[in-house]
């Protein structure tokens, strides 16, 4: 039988337990329990699990509340991305107990006493929860995500649209890139090399939609690879997972028709 395991340096290994100081007076259902992934790729350590003992009365409700008091408090050394603190950004995008979301509005009591804290899944980490999305960004920069118009502007006036119009790209503008969706597919994890997927392709078809944009059939022919769309098999995970409650796998759906359409 053929047995799978992972390389010895990337097994995660249990860490450092900061306990929560006057902890024995405190009451347990009073206590949150973190459990931070932990990588310093400056050491030829490996990964590891801290586990962060909070008071919930010295702490706010969410999850990057609690990772700013450790890194504040506990534990200055601690490395996350972080900005507006209201799930605009996308910045703080996790794994928080299985699931990629937002640790800026990931609340603590969705949670058990413990809470896993993990980078986004399969990606390379930088260090302790950022990981690396060059990778990603360069394909989301590779549907040039602007619009592209062959017409002048009517002279001091903005491009305008129908209401009917403006409505195909709701439910498109609002992601913010958090890679949530992304990083959650397994076809990305597999291909994540030449498909584009979930979040690239959802912009990808921002820009297909909108009325605006010359450049549709471009557009369209750019992304006509068995890889870079064909590679979606509709696993869903990817609007699951969307913190902002977006449909990636609708958005890479209507792509798909739109292909089809085009080749009649």
């Amino acid at each position: 039988m053929v047995e799978f395991t992972l390389p010895k340096n990337s097994k995660v290994k249990p860490g450092k337990i900061h306990k929560l100081k006057g902890a024995e007076e405190a009451h347990e259902k009073d206590i949150w329990r973190l459990h931070v992934y932990r990588y310093d790729p400056d050491t030829e350590e490996n990964p590891r699990l801290d586990v962060f003992e909070i008071s919930k009365d010295a702490c706010g409700t969410k999850v990057l509340d609690a990772l700013l008091k450790i890194k504040d408090e506990i534990d200055p050394s601690l490395t996350f991305r972080r900005s507006c603190r209201e799930g605009v950004c996308g910045s703080c995008a996790m794994n928080i107990d299985g699931t990629n979301t937002l640790a800026c509005t990931k609340e603590m009591d969705d949670s058990k006493k413990d809470i896993m804290v993990l980078p986004l899944p399969h990606m390379h980490v930088v260090k302790d929860l950022v990981p690396d999305l060059s990778q990603a960004v360069d394909q989301y920069a590779s549907v040039q995500p602007w619009l592209k118009a062959d017409t002048p502007a009517p002279g001091e006036r903005e491009r305008l649209q129908t209401p009917e119009e403006r409505a195909k790209l709701d439910g498109l503008w609002e992601c913010i890139l958090c890679f949530c969706c992304t990083t959650s597919c397994p076809s990305y994890w597999w291909n994540g090399d030449r498909y584009l997927g979930p979040a690239t392709l959802l912009q990808a078809n921002r820009w297909i939609e909108d009325s605006r944009d010359d450049h549709t059939n471009e557009r369209l022919e750019a992304l006509d690879d068995a890889f870079k769309l064909y590679r979606c098999h509709t696993i869903m995970n990817c609007t699951k997972a969307c913190p902002k409650n977006l449909n990636p796998a609708k958005a890479i759906g209507n792509i798909k028709k739109k292909m089809m359409d085009k080749s009649e």
